[in-house]
């Protein structure tokens, strides 16, 4: 069949709007989920410790040194996971951190993620203050009272925030700041890591099960990542500076195997909520096997610190940080760099592997 003229011109139209949009930077993609609420560690953090007594923040140079706004308080050269998520969404801002969003900026989600917190209560004191998961629920709850105001009643806040996708990524510092590092904390003389796991777990469900009571029905479980492959575990743990501390991979592992199991336990109980698993171990682990496919080509130091692997002493306030930025994994003893960040963030968008997300991907979750 021949396409007739107005066929023609109609098609040169629709070619003409995408070529505006995507030369204009233009966001062709429409918002997928009307907010996205964000609970963390300092992974994605943007800017809820800077002014709080802790020394885990980032808000001064060279952190930040390849965002548009500079320092911010993200642990990173430049974008974190969650903000390349939402760029994938549709988003055409990131969203807030609690610190700073106001009005009707909520509408769009906030980020209530706090360096150092873990879901214990404990984790992370010897840094200072943070906002802990049990903190971070209640600063969300907050923010529900909020939304019922803004659209006037509990009815629409529930239909509002029924839509909208939880992402929950805690538990590194739970065993970072906790469970090894005996020297604070008793956690490792009172449980073997498979008890610790289960106990994690326990108050890791009491937390989502608030979240639930409180209007969220889409959730994203985050797995942890390889602590014991971080600059600051090779520098402390590691003879060669290049192999793995196994005994804290397991312990990760432990924990992960069990948060995977929570999401099919909820998903059979509460069957008008969705929870995916999203598996940040794995996918980091390709990168750290196959570091030249994704551009790397220092897989062990941190970007920027102090000693060995650059890793026994995080980045400090104005060091200069390496040059070629893109080619090393991890921005500095602890965070991945913004490279890292983008490939996480689209593979947890959007699965290139049937392991990187369980039961299906966040991509899918926003469309049911």
């Amino acid at each position: 069949m021949i396409m007739g003229a107005w066929g023609v011109k109609r098609w040169i139209v629709v070619y003409v709007v995408v070529l505006l949009g995507l030369n204009l930077g233009i966001n062709v993609n429409a918002q997928q989920v009307p907010c996205y609420f964000i609970f963390g560690d300092s992974l994605v953090d943007n800017g809820n410790n800077n002014n709080i007594q802790s020394l885990a923040r980032a808000n001064y140079l060279p952190y930040g040194i390849d965002y548009p706004d500079g320092p911010t308080g993200r642990f990173s050269n430049g974008k974190t996971t969650v903000d390349v998520i939402a760029e994938l969404l549709g988003f055409d801002d990131y969203i807030p951190p609690y610190a700073s969003a106001r009005g009707e900026d909520i509408l769009k989600g906030v980020n209530y993620a706090s360096a150092a917190a873990g879901i214990r209560e404990e984790t992370g004191q010897q840094l200072g203050a943070r906002i802990t998961f049990g903190g971070q629920v209640n600063n969300y709850r907050n923010t529900v009272q909020q939304v019922v105001q803004i659209l006037g009643d509990e009815n629409s806040a529930a239909n509002y925030l029924s839509k909208c996708i939880y992402s929950i990524g805690l538990g590194s510092n739970d065993y970072l700041n906790n469970y090894f590092m005996p020297q604070y904390y008793s956690t490792s003389r009172q449980f073997n890591p498979e008890q610790y796991a289960d106990v994690l777990i326990q108050q890791y469900t009491q937390q989502l099960k608030t979240l639930y009571d409180y209007g969220a029905r889409k959730f994203v479980l985050i797995g942890v990542g390889q602590i014991g492959c971080s600059p600051n575990a090779l520098a402390q743990n590691s003879p060669d500076g290049r192999t793995c501390a196994e005994n804290i991979n397991n312990a990760n592992k432990l924990f992960n195997n069990r948060l995977k199991g929570i999401v099919d336990e909820f998903n059979g109980n509460t069957p008008d909520a969705k929870f995916i698993y999203n598996n940040a171990y794995d996918i980091f682990q390709d990168l750290i096997d196959n570091p030249s496919a994704f551009g790397f080509r220092v897989t062990n130091a941190g970007c920027c610190g102090v000693g060995r692997n650059n890793g026994q002493i995080t980045c400090l306030p104005l060091q200069n940080p390496c040059q070629n930025r893109d080619e090393y994994l991890f921005w500095d003893a602890f965070h991945p760099g913004e490279a890292a960040n983008i490939v996480v963030g689209r593979r947890s968008y959007r699965a290139e592997r049937s392991s990187d997300a369980y039961p299906f991907d966040i991509q899918r979750l926003a469309q049911l």
